[in-house]
């Protein structure tokens, strides 16, 4: 893990007393003070940001796939109601709950096991890892890639808000939270996601200036990394086209819009960097208007729920609740008591156990506090260490198990067929039965279903035993189809051979036996951008 130290600050003798655009705040050197009021009105605008923004975009969720999202957006305030069952919200109030149970300082393996067991649904990095954590996997490997294909998914970028929310003007103790917490779902841009977001909250409590925000974040997370790199370029393409952001997201898709592992082969795009630079887009392009901001985030498409719901948040930490449109506070404060799906949390508790962490970690990290006010500690931000889930590795093709010449079944495997459609996988539960691909490649995904039925087999590549995997999953009353078995990447380039040895074996709640097979997803090493493609103003 890394471990990220917090600058010493010097004594403040000399106080400087400036007015702040009448948020009651006076600067003082290298630390500011804050009324409690207005660090509360700003906290409530965070999360009323959060649940406007994604009820806005909910209708239009990865109905643009590579493409803006050019139909009409049906969204009026009261929408908001349906924030209580959207996971952009649900994931990170258990992780509250678990600081509630157990102490901020609770390790990464409480709060997976809480995420793991509560009863709300869970896709992507999220669900591999709950299912990591039935399978005693635990953080930090429960996100990394080797154990987690959505390594770079948008999983903790849009669960990360209330880190952020908590740490007023401390982007240093935010990092350090994120570490342990990004890890359990995610790694490399994966967690940088997560990190930038909560650096932009943690920054907009004291910078109103959406251009100086985001360079701000940026200072958080490494500039070798691809999270860096895109966001630098929307801010290249936002000074080419102030005024124009269509022409910018052309040119950001032609150089950025092949970067998923998830989605590898397909116009969907759940990676966070991708997703990350749509935040931007809706920021800069917005100039301060929250209409204006949400639908530019949800018009960049993919996912256009929680892009507009990560940067709606943004402007409700610099406005405040009592800045944003009576409209929309109005509809968040008639819900403020509704609890969120599988959580002991509203938005009106969720709004007080934050002021009440963000109090505790301002007294920690050498603040003060009184009954009125806070003095904080501003940190300089500093860059979390490098991390790279899937180093050049970039989609090559599909082998379907119908493919001729691909996959060789040996044993009693057998067509499955979901609800009486045409045929999705292959499927055996006898002991000895094996499935072998022979590719060329540096990595490979093999592709099945999870099930209440799944049972255990064991995994060769090249002749050499890797590990057993499970294919039953029933958490939620959910299952899974389309999902990744097992993967494995930077082989040396060139013919490999993986194979797949039912066990005949299940653990006590499987109702069967049974291993799913549907494809193979080959990989191969390469640039994952463009990076053959210029922005046209470049010469």
């Amino acid at each position: 893990m890394k471990k990220i130290s917090l600058i010493l600050l010097i004594p403040v003798f000399l106080l400087v007393l400036i007015s702040c655009s009448g948020n009651q705040e006076k600067k003082v050197a290298d630390s500011r003070t804050i009324t409690e009021k207005v660090l509360k009105d700003k906290i409530a605008g965070g999360w009323a940001g959060k649940m406007i923004g994604v009820t806005y975009g909910a209708p239009t969720e990865f109905r643009a796939q590579g493409k803006t999202f050019n139909d009409s957006i049906k969204w009026v305030p009261t929408d908001v109601k349906g924030s209580i069952w959207q996971d952009d919200i649900y994931v990170q109030l258990t992780f509250l709950m678990t600081m509630d149970r157990y102490g901020i300082d609770a390790p990464a393996k409480k709060f997976q096991e809480l995420f793991a067991k509560a009863g709300y649904q869970l896709w992507h990095a999220n669900v591999q890892g709950r299912k990591n954590y039935f399978d005693s996997i635990f953080p930090p490997m429960s996100g990394h890639p080797d154990y987690n294909i959505h390594a770079d998914d948008i999983d903790f970028q849009i669960e990360a808000d209330y880190i952020g929310f908590m740490c007023p003007g401390m982007p240093q103790t935010a990092n350090k939270i994120a570490d342990k917490i990004g890890h359990i779902m995610n790694y490399g841009d994966g967690v940088y996601g997560g990190i930038f977001v909560g650096a932009l909250y943690s920054e907009a409590y004291f910078e109103s200036d959406i251009r100086k925000l985001i360079d701000k974040a940026l200072l958080s997370i490494p500039t070798e990394s691809d999270y860096s790199k895109i966001i630098k370029d929307v801010l290249l393409l936002h000074n080419q086209y102030p005024n124009d952001w269509h022409s910018a997201w052309n040119e950001l898709e032609a150089k950025w819009g092949n970067v998923d592992i998830c989605g590898a082969g397909e116009p969907f795009n759940i990676d966070a960097k991708l997703n990350g630079a749509f935040i931007v887009m809706g920021l800069l392009y917005g100039d301060g208007d929250p209409a204006k901001t949400m639908e530019i985030a949800t018009r960049c498409g993919q996912d256009s729920d929680c892009n507009p719901s990560n940067a709606m948040a943004v402007l409700g930490v610099i406005k405040g609740l009592s800045g944003l449109p009576s409209t929309y506070r109005e509809a968040v404060q008639a819900i403020g008591d509704s609890l969120f799906i599988n959580t002991s949390y509203s938005y009106n508790k969720a709004v007080e156990q934050t002021l009440k962490y963000a109090r505790g970690l301002v007294i920690e990290n050498g603040g003060q506090a009184t009954d009125s006010e806070l003095i904080i500690k501003i940190q300089a931000s500093q860059p979390f260490a490098l991390e790279d889930a899937f180093p050049k590795l970039v989609f090559d093709h599909n082998v379907s198990v119908f493919d001729k010449g691909g996959w060789e079944f040996k044993g009693k495997w057998e067509n499955f067929k979901k609800n009486s459609k045409d045929v999705q996988a292959m499927v055996s539960g006898n002991k000895g039965d094996e499935a072998v691909l022979n590719f060329e490649g540096t990595g490979v995904s093999i592709v099945g279903n999870w099930f209440k039925d799944g049972g255990k087999a064991d995994v060769y590549v090249d002749g050499t035993f890797k590990r057993t995997i499970d294919a039953y999953f029933y958490f939620a009353n959910q299952t899974h189809t389309g999902m990744d078995m097992y993967h494995i990447t930077n082989l040396s380039l060139g013919k490999h051979t993986v194979k797949i040895v039912v066990k005949g074996e299940k653990r006590p709640e499987a109702t069967s036996a049974n291993f799913y097979i549907s494809k193979a997803v080959v990989f191969k090493t390469a640039d994952k951008t463009n990076v053959n493609y210029k922005f046209s103003f470049q010469k």
